[in-house]
């Protein structure tokens, strides 16, 4: 049987309580609006929650993946796909406004809104100035499903073309799992290298899964 918490309904909830104290399912359902014929929103949202696993899955699924879920068309669809846009643009805004060392946690909502949800690698810097604020956030290499070829002389050449003082390299592993490879490791020592011989300073290289990440400065390796 599915479970639907709360006694308030979500809109109510909102406003009593604030955004804060809804769930997920109650947060969807203020979203869905509606549900479906003889389902109430609340438990089509924890329908679409114990179909999927979590919101990021939700709004990062297609119209294929809903075919077996009544309730949910076109229309709805397109609200999730605009939801997570906005939140994208959100992050993007707040990265762009912050001193990254500052506040790690708006780089990797950025980094994962960008890149949890590829189904290639994408490899991507982050170009900063010398107060750490984000100059370009640019795409630099596309790969496949498991590999990507990254050419650090590409990378120095962009820092260099805008006068970038430090950068933070990501990318995402589609297996959804964060762990760095051998090969990773390899090609940031790479790009530290260069990075050093040009007074460039790497400050982390981020892998990204699926609501997961692995920071190489956090591990110590850099």
């Amino acid at each position: 049987m599915e479970k639907v918490s709360g006694s308030l309904p979500p809109r109510e909830k909102l406003q009593q309580q604030g955004a804060s104290a809804l769930s997920d399912a109650e947060l969807l359902a203020i979203f869905l609006r509606t549900g479906a014929s003889g389902v109430p929103v609340l438990m089509l949202a924890q329908r679409m929650l114990n179909e999927f696993g979590s919101l990021y899955n939700i709004m990062t699924a297609g119209q294929a993946d809903f075919s077996h879920i009544k309730g949910v068309g076109e229309a709805k669809l397109a609200q999730l796909h605009a939801i997570a846009e906005l939140g994208k643009r959100f992050f993007s805004t707040q990265l762009l406004s912050e001193n990254v060392l500052e506040n790690p946690q708006a780089t990797y909502h950025y980094l994962q809104s960008v890149l949890a949800h590829q189904e290639r690698e994408i490899f991507m810097a982050l170009f900063l100035d010398n107060r750490h604020r984000v100059l370009l956030a640019q795409t630099m290499f596309s790969g496949s499903i498991n590999s990507v070829e990254v050419h650090p002389r590409e990378i120095i050449r962009e820092a260099l073309k805008i006068n970038a003082a430090s950068l933070i390299l990501a990318h995402n592993h589609p297996s959804g799992f964060a762990e760095p490879s051998q090969a990773d490791r390899f090609i940031t020592d790479k790009i530290k290298d260069a990075c050093i011989l040009l007074n460039i300073r790497l400050l982390d290289h981020i892998v990204i899964g699926r609501g997961e990440f692995v920071s190489f400065a956090e591990r110590g390796w850099l």
